[in-house]
């Protein structure tokens, strides 16, 4: 600011404009208050503001501009944060395309307008002002802002015990911040209920969403999304910049994808964010995965399984060695069940060892490592490692490549015990899929002991579920159902939603098709036959498909028939691979 203003005094004075005893006198008062001298000179009447305003912008060879008369451009906002405009004294005038016009009083400070440049991502075009007319531009058009996100908190439930810990790889417990300060920054104070609202609604996700002239915070809970508020355009790239900020990301990346990770502390429960940042037409998106061990249920039994699809589970974690698959589309409660898997196999006779990305919840007497591919440490490099470290059990989190799947087959035929996952859509596309890896079929019938497809279905509330008509034998054979499904005392309700419930549903349960690796199954799988002839086998065997598991669970009136149809595939259009 001093060089500044000595700038300024050298126009005043070889304009003639002002006296020199006078520019002497304010730039005394000028440096005594950290305020402009251009401020001073007008405030004591020497020089007019529009005279000031023109011999300033000659000299720096820049338009000027009164801002008094311009009105306030909502994407010219949106693409500079209100911490940013403010601490750097711009403000953006308008935004055309990636060009952005921007307002300031000093335009000799390249390192500032370089930051602004590469926060925003536009090219610049300078306009110049004065100090008063900028700070009323500022507040005009970002406390306006401000307003709204008060209004907009002041509907929600702020009542918080929130404690942010430090994000790094650690996630050691250090305190940082108190995102529930009621005296900080809205935009604090806004991430603060967002999150805050989540983990009360018991939700798996936050998405905010950038649109042309909105965004959109979107919650899923139960595996189905559900818009909460819509905050205004303008907060946007603050608000990003601030779960930025708390998961040790790159705020002045906006071009590029980010991952990052943070811990909070909510009324005296620990949970672990995974924060995905991702570039969009109309700015970044932000999606926050809420991992709460509180909600983990360590039990087989209380994740709703069918009678015979928990006994064939129990069955092969009983095995000394072979390979156990759970597969299914992101989301559908694999890692759950590999959990509560390992909660029931853990003894302090066994040494058990998992390989995660991430390490979604820490559990005691479980060595646990976490993927770093960064630091080269992947899934396979990491499972040939385990191998010699004597392990007894291993979870592997994902198979994703031919390197891990190989040594995985190669560690169940060696006298280990293997959990993993696959992405595939049923049991049956499993053994095709892995074949499809390049594992010879022969490894795939030896090494696995069972194959399971996994769903999840909402619960219907018992509060509020309303009886259904018994729907017709042909209707109910349409979708799904056999002989030996049909009972007497068979009942179906649907949603209708509650003060308790979300439109009618209250939580989730787990529906398991399960797939043991018989005598018959492994000569189809050895001779390399298709999915079609492996679920016909099945079938044969009276496998009870995810159809079915679901439709059971409906006639007991746990779920409705349409959320069963709405996460399983017919029967009858035969399986295939995701």
């Amino acid at each position: 600011m001093i060089s500044f203003n000595k700038r300024v005094a050298r126009v005043l004075e070889e304009s003639g404009a002002v006296a020199p005893d006078q520019i002497r006198e304010c730039i005394d008062v000028a440096e005594s208050s950290s305020r402009h001298v251009s401020s001073v000179v007008v405030e004591k009447k020497l020089i007019d503001e529009g005279v000031l305003l023109g011999l300033l912008a000659r000299q720096a060879r820049v338009p000027p501009i009164d801002l008094r008369h311009v009105s306030s451009d909502e994407d010219a906002l949106a693409a500079l944060p209100s911490e940013l405009a403010f601490d750097y004294d711009v403000y953006p005038v308008s935004k055309v395309g990636h060009i952005l016009t921007i307002a300031l009083t000093n335009p000799y400070d390249v390192v500032k307008l370089d930051d602004v440049r590469i926060v925003t991502g536009c090219e610049l075009r300078l306009v110049l002002t004065l100090e008063d007319h900028l700070r009323a531009a500022l507040d005009e058009g970002y406390k306006s802002s401000e307003k709204e996100v008060e209004e907009l908190l002041g509907s929600l439930d702020d009542d918080a015990d929130v404690e942010l810990k430090e994000g790094g790889d650690s996630l050691d417990s250090l305190d940082m911040d108190a995102l529930a300060d009621h005296e900080g920054s809205p935009v604090i104070k806004f991430v603060n209920v967002m999150i805050y609202q989540a983990a009360k609604m018991r939700a798996s996700d936050i998405h905010i969403e950038p649109f042309e002239r909105s965004v959109c915070v979107r919650f899923r809970k139960d595996g189905v999304m559900s818009e909460l508020f819509s905050p205004p355009r303008r907060m946007l790239n603050a608000i990003v910049s601030r779960i930025k900020v708390i998961s040790q990301m790159d705020i002045a990346e906006r071009r590029k994808p980010q991952d990052g990770k943070f811990q909070m502390k909510i009324d005296g429960r620990q949970v672990d964010f995974r924060v995905s940042v991702l570039p969009m037409v109309h700015g970044e998106k932000v999606v926050m995965r809420l991992l709460d061990a509180t909600n983990l249920q360590l039990s087989l039994e209380s994740l709703g399984f069918e009678e015979q699809a928990l006994a064939d589970f129990r069955f092969a974690i009983a095995q000394p060695y072979g390979m156990i698959l759970v597969t299914g589309p992101t989301g559908s409660g694999k890692s759950t069940t590999l959990y509560s898997a390992v909660k029931e196999m853990l003894s302090t006779e066994e040494n058990f060892v998992t390989v995660e990305d991430p390490v979604e919840y820490q559990l005691d007497g479980v060595n646990q490592v976490q993927v770093s591919p960064k630091r080269g440490l992947t899934f396979a490099s990491a499972l040939r490692a385990i191998l010699r470290q004597d392990p007894d059990k291993i979870l592997l989190g994902e198979i994703r490549d031919k390197e891990t799947i190989d040594i995985a087959v190669k560690a169940a035929l060696t006298g280990h015990l293997v959990l993993s996952t696959l992405h595939t859509n049923d049991a049956p596309s499993t053994m095709t899929r892995m074949a499809d890896m390049g594992v010879d079929p022969f490894m795939i019938a030896s090494s696995t002991l069972l194959v399971s497809a996994q769903r999840l279905c909402r619960k219907l509330c018992t509060s509020c579920r309303e009886l259904l008509d018994m729907p017709t034998e042909e209707r109910l054979r349409e979708i799904g159902f056999q002989d030996a499904d049909f009972r007497d005392d068979m009942k179906f309700y649907v949603p209708k939603g509650c003060p308790r419930c979300t439109n009618g549903y209250a939580g989730r349960f787990a529906v398991l098709e399960t797939l043991p690796m018989t005598e018959d199954i492994k000569r189809i799988v050895i001779r390399g036959g298709s999915a079609a002839d492996i679920k016909k086998r099945a079938l044969e065997n009276k496998m009870l498909t995810l159809r079915r598991c679901g439709l059971r669970s409906a006639s007991e009136g746990r779920t409705s028939i349409e959320e069963v149809l709405r996460v399983t595939l017919n029967d009858r259009e035969g399986s295939g691979e995701s």
